[in-house]
């Protein structure tokens, strides 16, 4: 435990969340869920600080991706404002040998799973598809259709079972992550119902951010989303997702179950997205201004800096070389993106099928025409 005070383990409130550090950044011992779980970490003062770097740096690239898009240099991007704890805290507490299934948003995992944050600059500029290896790094590629992940996810965690890698502490666990808004849509449900009947060894990870693009929570569900876990058989559990110390604990704690065989869990990570859905959207055309304002009081990076600062974990200085490391890797990711090609606009119709297609090569040479008739033309 870190240094000075902390407040005494508590019982979860009904309809509340684990929370283990307060928006005002005051620790929590413990936290015992209705079942009987007790939520807690163990962390030294070191990982405290660099949890800390993480959630900083996350946001300071995902910053760097919108104002690249502003100017032209990303066709789209998908900001993660806001959500920095529950995708930190989440990927922090997969094991090397887990596997994670993304949906377009998930930056702050990808980069606490070691890959480089180029990557996804590729996909979003149109150069490539993603470029990392699923495998070596054991995150999927990004999934832009709403909750197919997550029928992929269980796929693949029902082949872990017959493979014969669950039932111990060092199995293989899943983790699928999605949003509140693909809670309504079909293949989330069927994923549901087959992980459950097979008991498969995967963490559905839900980000509620509480719209669904611009469709606020309370028009896509009338109980909380982590209840609906009990209709497919498994438990569900709601965190605090801009607390990174408890999303860690409740998804370390869910993997851990799954990997020794006790099956599917669905957690809910009760966030906010602080900016748009993507670029191409106008959240004030769908939000006030004030709800907004009192979701930044519960800041997940300022929580955490209060709590650092309170129990003397780091200093100023600290907080400073943070600042200025996150700002050289933001500054160092833009040279990078600029240096990129600009996609090839014929390049769109070279991975539509495997092997290719009749439709797709009449397309393609349509299109190659109209191309060069305006080569030469000044447009």
């Amino acid at each position: 435990m870190a240094k000075g005070e902390s407040v005494a383990g508590t019982d979860i409130p009904p309809g509340g969340f684990v929370q283990l550090l307060t928006p005002d950044g005051e620790r929590v011992d413990s936290v015992t869920s209705a079942d009987g779980t007790t939520y807690s970490v163990d962390f030294t003062d070191e990982e405290y600080r660099e949890l800390y770097r993480d959630l900083v740096t996350v946001r300071r690239l995902d910053t760097e991706a919108v104002a690249l898009q502003r100017q032209g240099e990303l066709g789209i991007w998908a900001s993660l404002l806001g959500q920095e704890a529950a995708q930190v805290g989440s990927g922090r507490a997969l094991r090397p040998q887990d596997m994670a299934f993304p949906t377009y948003r998930e930056h702050g995992v990808l980069y606490c799973r070691g890959i480089d944050p180029i990557m996804p600059f590729g996909l979003f500029r149109g150069v490539d598809q993603g470029g990392w290896d699923a495998n070596e790094f054991k995150f999927n590629q990004y999934t832009i259709v709403i909750g197919s992940q997550t029928l992929h996810a269980t796929g693949y965690a029902m082949g872990v079972t017959m493979d014969g890698k669950t039932g111990s502490t060092d199995g293989e666990a899943v983790i699928a992550y999605f949003g509140d808004g693909a809670t309504s849509q079909g293949e989330v449900n069927e994923a549901f119902v087959w992980s459950g009947v097979f008991n498969s060894p995967i963490v559905f990870f839900c980000q509620n951010n509480q719209y669904a693009i611009s469709e606020p929570l309370e028009r896509q569900t009338r109980v909380p989303l982590y209840q609906r876990a009990g209709g497919y058989g498994f438990p569900g559990i709601r965190v605090d997702g801009n607390d990174v110390l408890a999303t860690y604990a409740v998804t370390r704690a869910a993997l851990d179950n799954a990997r020794s065989g006790q099956g599917p869990t669905l957690i809910e990570a009760y966030t906010y997205r602080m900016g748009a859905h993507t670029s191409s959207d106008d959240p004030t055309r769908y939000r006030i201004a004030s709800e907004v304002e009192s979701w930044k009081a519960k800041d997940p990076i300022s929580r955490l800096r209060a709590f650092l600062t309170k129990q003397k974990i780091a200093k100023k200085d600290f907080f400073t070389e943070v600042d200025d490391v996150a700002n050289q890797k933001a500054l160092d990711l833009r040279e990078r993106v600029l240096a990129m090609p600009d996609p090839e606009p014929v390049a769109l119709f070279d991975h539509v099928y495997p092997n290719g297609s009749p439709e797709i090569d009449a397309q393609r040479d349509a299109f190659t025409r109209y191309q060069a008739s305006f080569e030469g033309s000044g447009h």
